[in-house]
């Protein structure tokens, strides 16, 4: 039989199924074929969480087996009437824990005001369900308010790390004095879109430059160490493949806890290009036991 380990628990848990989105968007009958075979598997990089948005609730439900178990992670507009008749929807369905709901602010404004109303709807979570609330990057400035509302709200954050439009990915600098200001607030977060690769690459489709995870991962071990916004910003916009690599061998367990504490996980539309790229690495090992 094969198994395969973590080489590091810098990665363990570390990516969301986010099949259903751009730009693999899978049908909701693959996403779940996928999904089942992938929690068959149990790799360890993987965090066994679905990813679905509200509206596509009804189809996922429809989709599952009578045995199934899914872990779904619910991407919602953060009103409490919306999240309300999600829980409604899921709270007798014994194929389906909701572990966590996320969605932007709402109107996309930053206002401490929307930002309450984004806590207001988290409330209506049970106590074992996190709370996500993505937070908008502008210039190179971090949103330390914003960040703080959701410290003291018991919530956690979400980042944009890029999408179908040049705009949506955010600089190397306004990236790393988010993660730094995360981890001076205490505050954990989750990324989202853009990650398709462990290094900083460009893809040759779009021309678009996109962030890695692992350069991201990194950038959280080194202020988790107490380093500086300089320290985030350049090892984000790294390319050096044989450097990222040895650096990130070199993270200590407690410093690669303490990163994973507030680096919760991201969503990626593939869930084989991580393990992929970590093992063309030789940062994930493949064992053969019998």
């Amino acid at each position: 039989m094969t198994r395969v380990s973590v080489g590091s628990p810098l990665f363990a848990h570390l990516v969301d199924d986010a099949g259903l989105f751009p730009p693999e968007a899978l049908t909701m009958t693959e996403a779940t074929a996928r999904h089942r075979h992938d929690s068959a598997a149990g790799h360890p990089v993987l965090s066994d969480r679905f990813l679905c948005t509200t509206g596509d609730l009804p189809a996922l439900l429809e989709s599952l087996h009578p045995e199934d178990r899914f872990s779904v992670g619910l991407i919602s507009h953060l009103d409490p009437s919306t999240v309300r008749s999600a829980l409604a929807r899921t709270a007798d369905d014994p194929r389906v824990e909701l572990v966590g709901v996320e969605g932007p602010l709402p109107s996309g404004s930053d206002s401490p005001a929307a930002v309450m109303r984004a806590l207001t709807a988290l409330d209506e979570l049970p106590q074992h369900a996190s709370g996500y609330v993505e937070v908008p990057l502008a210039g190179d400035r971090a949103p330390v308010a914003v960040l703080r509302l959701l410290a003291q709200g018991h919530r956690a954050a979400k980042v944009r790390c890029g999408g179908l439009r040049a705009e949506l990915f955010p600089s190397c600098q306004s990236l790393g004095a988010f993660v730094h200001a995360c981890v001076t607030e205490d505050v954990p977060f989750k990324a989202t879109a853009g990650l398709h690769h462990a290094v900083r690459h460009r893809d040759e489709r779009t021309g678009f430059i996109h962030h890695g995870f692992l350069n991201l991962l990194l950038a959280v071990c080194r202020v988790a160490d107490g380093g500086t916004v300089e320290a985030a910003v350049a090892v984000l916009g790294s390319t050096d493949t044989e450097a990222l690599t040895a650096e990130a061998r070199q993270v200590s367990t407690a410093t690669a806890a303490k990163a994973r504490a507030l680096f919760v996980a991201y969503g990626s539309c593939s869930t084989s290009e991580p393990i992929d790229d970590l093992r063309a690495l030789g940062l994930v090992a493949k064992e053969d036991t019998a």
